[in-house]
């Protein structure tokens, strides 16, 4: 009789992953208030016992990264929660009181309504901790490349500097850490890495320095935007990176790639958000499993070469170009909840934000109880990837 396979247990999956991946990586895009949806990511994989060698961000990915990484092991779902509750208090002003978006406590017009009282609120009162109105921002006397905005963000500098340990990031036994900015004179994309030098809180507020609502950041004399301006995933850098072999990635994404038809402005802008900040991430993975199955074929063929002939110079650069990497990617989407409007990414209420924070940590719950994704690809197979799309 036919003995059903047991399903490993959270411990046993997270040995088998130490076993069979040299690097786990957790890649993180920008996207605003939608960013509580990684930290309930990150808390569904702490619980699970998967642990990430390296974190890279965009935006608020990129704080989120610093989050992680300047804390702890035991302590980082707790700074994490304790970011997202600062960043997501009330404004300044009592308008308002503070009432949870519940789907079951409210109809949807109200959550709706209420969901975009509380973007009015940020827009117009900032938000503690992160970020504030700019008193007259069109003055031109005031002009300068760190004021030319509508908002000041020196808030979030102070914020960072309590919740993260930056001497913690940026040792040498630290877990890597990538973050992405633009350089506003060169136009080029850059990437801040604690293996390349060292990171203060200015590298993380670059990341997410977008225009022209938050100033650009200078950094050695050089001044960064957002690098969602570019790129709004570092899943690039992590894949290409050439010490990045037999890897677990998850990429977690806060705009998803598909949508209905609009029938407003309102659902124009926000549909346009959505192709707009998440569309390279197909892009990457179309392009990298192509690559992997060129390497795979080039493999082939460097089998076929006569022992006495490897030394020749083509046969060595063949090699570089061969690889070997095995690439197991977990695409996890955030999904729009449906009182959500063209603001969801400047919506900071609680409400929401322990929403995003739950969905999160559900999408992580629904692959761990698929046990048999997290398997090492086959040389055959050396680039896999996983869209989750888990039900509500």
């Amino acid at each position: 009789m036919d003995v059903a396979k047991r399903a490993p247990s959270k411990a046993e999956l997270a040995e088998a992953v130490k076993r069979d991946y040299r690097t786990v990586a957790l890649v993180l895009q920008g996207g605003g208030a939608l960013g509580a949806y990684q930290a309930g990511v990150y808390q569904g994989l702490d619980e699970a016992g998967i642990r990430p060698h390296w974190v890279a961000g965009i935006s608020i990915g990129a704080l989120n990264a610093a989050i992680i990484a300047g804390n702890p092991p035991e302590h980082r779902v707790e700074r994490l929660r304790e970011f997202w509750q600062t960043i997501c208090r009330p404004p300044l002003l009592p308008l308002w009181p503070t009432i949870p978006l519940d789907p079951g406590a409210w109809e949807l017009p109200w959550q709706n309504g209420l969901s975009g009282w509380a973007a009015l609120r940020a827009l117009t009162e900032g938000q503690p901790g992160f970020f504030t109105p700019r008193p007259f921002p069109l003055l031109p006397w005031r002009a300068s490349p760190t004021t030319a905005s509508w908002y000041d963000t020196s808030p979030l500098k102070g914020t960072l500097e309590r919740l993260v340990d930056f001497d913690r990031i940026n040792h040498k036994t630290s877990m890597r850490v990538s973050v992405g900015a633009v350089n506003i004179r060169t136009g080029n994309f850059v990437y801040f890495d604690n293996t390349e030098g060292t990171l203060r809180a200015e590298h993380f507020i670059a990341s997410g320095s977008l225009p022209p609502g938050f100033p650009a950041t200078e950094i050695d004399g050089e001044f960064y935007w957002d690098g969602g301006m570019v790129s709004n995933t570092p899943l690039y850098k992590v894949l290409l990176d050439s010490t990045c072999r037999d890897s677990l990635i998850f990429q977690v994404d806060l705009w998803s790639a598909r949508g209905d038809v609009p029938r407003d402005l309102a659902e124009v802008t926000s549909r346009a958000k959505d192709i707009q900040y998440s569309s390279r991430t197909r892009l990457i993975t179309e392009y990298m499993s192509m690559r992997q199955r060129q390497q795979r074929m080039l493999q082939e063929l460097m089998a076929l070469v006569p022992e006495n002939q490897r030394q020749q110079p083509a046969y060595r650069q063949a090699e570089i170009y061969a690889g070997g990497a095995l690439v197991n990617l977990f695409h996890l989407i955030y999904r729009n909840k449906p009182y959500e409007g063209h603001y969801k990414d400047y919506e900071f209420s609680l409400g929401s934000m322990h929403q995003h924070w739950d969905s999160g940590m559900d999408d992580v719950q629904c692959t761990l109880a698929e046990p048999q994704w997290f398997e090492r690809p086959s040389a055959e197979h050396p680039f896999v990837t996983h869209d989750i799309h888990c039900e509500d």
